[in-house]
């Protein structure tokens, strides 16, 4: 027999499988022996007041044993035969372009800019050593694309554009945790993603697809209205229909395109700085209990968003137990982020703080016409790199930064090649740092505790987001103008995180396949 049910309970019963059983055996009144296995189907966590539960749908097999995996095995089979097309961007809208393709009998050539998932550790690495950024190795550009070494965050607002279920269940196919498919906040953590990625490259490879690397588009080859390939920065050329899956980092791509008179329009996107607490501060006040989350909850995570003079300011990829990361991708560049290992372990928890930018906003980079939101993210960027050293990044603590005063000593922070004190109040422009300044005093008197000089702010976050999208059409997901493109991703305005870009990379390559077979 199998039951479904949903339960309310305390943390400690939810921890282990056996207790849950204990706890259903005695809400169903069936013997304990008789109940063979207790999936998970959903589970979240209620701390709005002092006393916490966590709300479980559980599937209940009594008398019988679960026959089945938790999600349906897709099979990938050889396409080595099939017709080519090219994927450029190895993130997860590429790559999962690229599987999409496979089961629709195409075969895939992945072109990706950057290097495979494990030997981007070492160019990593590098940046908080050496403070050496490689521009085409780095926090942005490599297999897994910015997502790989950037939390695993699988949260998303984006369910009406395809099935996040499907996507969450080939990443369990690929390595990812079972837990992904029913934790309302799914995470698989910077220390796992990796080897999921690796597994779908190889699956890639098996079924007769390519992926190479060190391959930089530099043009799209073009006959008439139609693009038939891509050239790359090493001589090579490519031919097939093209999916374009480059990342919101890959200004170059924007140029490129901009210069070719590839049409594009501008799109909002935010901009603002990584917040820093301490995690045992963040337990407390989340979980309304002086002495933290104690041994059965997680790490704390919070959610935070206002308006300010007509703007939205909110928090943006939260990290509880992580780290900020350098993500700059080129010279003169500070730029951070966000990531967190599965255990979610280190003694602090960093969120994005942003405020929306509009293109309206910015008329002062006109110049550059559909690009200004590009030219103002560089602008940022350089003026973040001009008040640090070398990738040692400006900070000031929370209170501070909110009252005007330069911070004369800095807390200990998990931001690698460190921090210096500045006054970010002061030359951050103010249509960012008014804004901040007041939503914090709006979040502190919300969360209390949360406005603290415990607490440090750190320059600069701009990658939020792409300020520019790549026109297409609604229907077909093809370029406006130019047949055999189709932009993807949220390198082309089209998504925002690992399961929206997925979802994305999936409806492209499904596009591409019945294009084809008309």
């Amino acid at each position: 027999m199998i039951k479904e049910c949903d339960i309310r309970v305390i943390p400690e019963t939810a921890a282990s499988e056996e207790n849950i059983k204990r706890y259903v055996s005695s809400l169903l009144a069936a013997d304990y022996g008789d109940i063979c296995a207790v999936r998970v189907l959903k589970r979240s966590i209620d701390a709005r007041k002092r006393d916490i539960f966590i709300n479980l749908k559980l599937r209940i097999f009594i008398n019988e044993f679960p026959d089945d995996r938790p999600y349906t095995v897709r099979r990938y089979g050889d396409v080595s035969d099939g017709k080519r097309c090219i994927v450029v961007g190895a993130g997860p809208a590429g790559l999962f372009a690229a599987l999409r393709l496979i089961e629709s009998g195409i075969c895939p050539i992945v072109l990706e800019r950057g290097k495979d998932v494990h030997a981007r550790r070492v160019d990593i690495a590098k940046i908080s050593r050496e403070h050496e950024v490689n521009p085409e190795s780095n926090y942005s550009f490599g297999e897994g694309g910015a997502g790989a070494f950037s939390d695993g965050k699988l949260y998303t607002r984006s369910k009406k554009r395809g099935s996040v279920e499907r996507i969450l269940e080939i990443l369990c196919q690929f390595g990812a945790p079972e837990a992904i498919l029913s934790d309302a906040h799914p995470h698989i953590g910077t220390d796992k993603l990796p080897k999921v990625i690796e597994n779908m490259r190889r699956q890639i490879i098996a079924s007769g697809g390519e992926v190479l690397f060190g391959k930089r588009m530099t043009r799209l080859l073009v006959r008439g209205n139609e693009v038939t390939g891509v050239a790359c920065s090493d001589g090579s050329e490519y031919s097939g229909k093209v999916i374009l899956a480059t990342g919101h980092s890959a200004r170059d791509v924007y140029r490129y395109l901009q210069e070719e008179g590839i049409e594009l329009g501008q799109k909002g996107f935010a901009v603002g700085v990584r917040l820093e607490h301490p995690q045992h501060l963040l337990d407390c006040i989340q979980y309304h209990n002086r002495n933290g989350r104690g041994e059965f909850l997680p790490a704390a995570e919070y959610s935070f968003v206002t308006q300010i003079k007509g703007r939205g300011v909110y928090s943006f990829c939260m990290c509880p137990g992580g780290f900020v990361v350098p993500a700059a991708s080129g010279p003169q560049q500070i730029v951070v982020n966000g990531m967190s290992p599965s255990n979610r372990g280190s003694r602090w928890g960093n969120s994005g703080m942003v405020t929306e930018i509009r293109p309206e906003d910015l008329d002062k980079y006109a110049s550059h016409g559909v690009l200004r939101g590009v030219a103002f993210q560089e602008e940022l960027e350089r003026a973040c790199y001009s008040n640090g050293r070398g990738q040692t990044a400006p900070a000031q603590r929370m209170a501070d930064f909110v009252n005007g005063r330069l911070s004369p000593a800095l807390p200990e922070t998990s931001y690698t090649p460190g921090v210096i004190s500045s006054p970010l109040h002061f030359w951050m422009p103010d249509s960012i740092a008014g804004r901040l300044r007041a939503a914090f005093g709006v979040f502190g008197r919300s969360a209390h505790g949360f406005l603290t000089n415990e607490a440090v702010v750190i320059g600069v976050e701009t990658r939020t987001s792409s300020p520019v999208r790549i026109l297409r059409d609604s229907d077909k997901l093809q370029h406006v103008r130019l047949s055999g493109l189709y932009p993807c991703g949220e390198g082309a305005g089209y998504a925002g995180g690992i399961v929206s870009a997925a979802i994305d990379g999936e409806r492209c390559a499904e596009s591409l396949a019945a294009s084809m077979q008309r």
